[in-house]
């Protein structure tokens, strides 16, 4: 009996083991998909929009490959505590994490739309808002790598910037629609794609959530 929880117990670490990894390549992923989106977006470059859709699928198996580690993890019988709250808790990271990358490919498919297009404007600000979204995503990324839960905090805070700035950006983007008539159906694009980044912040902050759910069992909201 002791040797059958031994052997319960052992696998069930190995599981939280593997859900922590998958979690991690899973941020990895959606950072690079956000620096492709934006070459997409910015440079009308469909080769790079193409690769962020394309990489969905890899996104999409790992958080099914995950879900199905976490129902193992709690099925070995031996879960208790902290065990349970890391599963619970990196079912629900794996899944912001899909959906992380849905926005990626949100964006890429609008860059797809725009790139036989001429640019509207300078596109100074939009550059700005994605690299403040990735930043916060390897932030994350690196608070989870650390069970640092300060750094958790640090980070959700900064989702203040992305929506100041994701705010401004619409409003520049609808008054040049207003005096420029012609640019309604590049400008509302560009408007669709700023809120998938902002989107993307907002699930950031989820993480960081979660985060520190695993590291504490206390549920604290930063939004």
């Amino acid at each position: 009996m002791e040797q059958r929880s031994g052997t319960a117990r052992l696998g069930l670490d190995r599981d939280l083991e593997q859900i922590r990894a998958i979690a991690i390549e899973m941020g990895e992923l959606v950072d690079q998909a956000i620096v492709r989106a934006t070459k997409g977006l910015l440079g009308r470059d469909v080769g790079s929009s193409n690769e962020v859709i394309r990489g969905d699928a890899r996104v999409n198996a790992l958080q099914e490959q995950a879900r199905q580690l976490c129902f193992s993890a709690l099925e070995t019988g031996v879960a208790v505590g902290r065990d349970i709250r890391e599963t619970l808790g990196f079912q629900h990271m794996t899944s912001e994490l899909e959906r992380m990358a849905d926005h990626c490919v949100n964006i890429a498919r609008l860059a797809r739309d725009l790139a036989d297009l001429p640019p509207i404007g300078e596109y100074i600000d939009l550059p700005k808002l994605s690299q403040l979204v990735a930043g916060q995503v390897r932030d994350i990324l690196s608070a989870l790598v650390a069970h640092d839960v300060d750094q958790a905090r640090g980070v959700a805070a900064r989702d203040d910037l992305v929506n100041r700035l994701y705010h401004r950006l619409v409003d520049e983007l609808i008054s040049m629609m207003f005096e420029h008539p012609e640019t309604v159906y590049s400008g509302t694009k560009l408007i669709q794609a700023c809120q998938n980044f902002e989107r993307i912040g907002d699930r950031v902050t989820n993480l960081a959530e979660d985060l520190i759910f695993l590291e504490t069992g206390e549920i604290e909201e930063l939004g």
